[in-house]
This record gives structure tokens, C-alpha cells and sequence, in this order.
């Protein structure tokens, strides 16, 4: 039970995920980022993909989108737009929203837009891929 430490995921709808875990990994703009019990205090941001959450010898995995995570000695928060478990992905829609985000990246796109369109590609990549790891 030392090893371990809080993890809370929470989004703007829902608190997704609060348990005792012995690691995390999320995706940063730099590249993978794995907490153990012990890491600094440090605030980063989340990019979009999966999150592997290990309890005891189980990893489990989640997929979220943009946010901010916080490690502290009391424990990790992490806030992001969206959270969902493979099971509650509906892979039909997520395709669709590939085909949609991909038929937008081949228009004439203002930055903002295809910084947003490219955004809706990621997410909808990352859903795709944690469902079909489970089916």
C-alpha cells in the first residue's frame, strides 16, 4: 500500500476516475509522462490519447483529450475536457468523426480551424485505437 497514491480524473461532467493507483502514464506535448508515489510537484499538460492507469499488476486504459494534470504530495488531479473507457466508446461515430475531420483537413482551412480540425483527427485516432484493442 506504500507504493500507491491518489489519482482523481475529472471532467467537466463527470468525476471519471478516484482510486488508489501505483502508476500513470499520459501523453504531454514532450512525450510520455509516467507518475509513481514520490514524483516532484509538478503541473503539465495532457495531449490528447490514452492514459494507462496501473492497480496492483492490472493496467487499465483510458483515452482523454486536451487538460492539465497536477502532482502533488497529496496525490495526481487530472482535468481534461473528455475521459472514456474503450467499452464506452462508440466506434461507428468515431469513424465518422475521422472521415469528417479528414475530408476538413483537405479544404481551405483558417489556422484555427485546422488547428481544430487536427484536434477532432487526434481524438477521434485515439478512441479508434483503444476500442479496437479491446474487440
Amino acid at each position: 500500500m506504500a507504493s500507491k497514491f491518489k489519482l482523481e480524473i475529472l471532467t467537466p461532467e463527470r468525476l471519471f476516475f478516484s482510486k488508489e493507483v501505483d502508476k500513470v502514464v499520459v501523453n504531454t506535448p514532450d512525450g510520455e509522462l509516467g507518475v509513481l508515489k514520490g514524483h516532484i510537484p509538478l503541473v503539465t499538460v495532457i495531449s490528447i490519447g490514452s492514459a494507462r492507469i496501473t492497480i496492483d499488476d492490472t493496467t487499465h486504459e483510458a483515452v482523454l483529450s486536451e487538460g492539465f494534470m497536477e502532482i502533488s504530495r497529496n496525490g495526481v488531479i487530472i482535468l481534461v475536457d473528455t475521459a472514456e473507457w474503450p467499452e464506452e466508446i462508440d466506434i461507428k461515430r468515431a469513424e465518422a468523426a475521422k472521415q469528417r475531420a479528414l475530408d476538413r483537413l483537405h479544404s481551405k482551412l483558417s489556422k484555427v480551424e485546422y488547428l481544430r480540425t487536427q484536434a477532432a483527427l487526434s481524438r477521434a485516432l485515439a478512441r479508434i485505437n483503444a476500442r479496437k484493442k479491446i474487440l
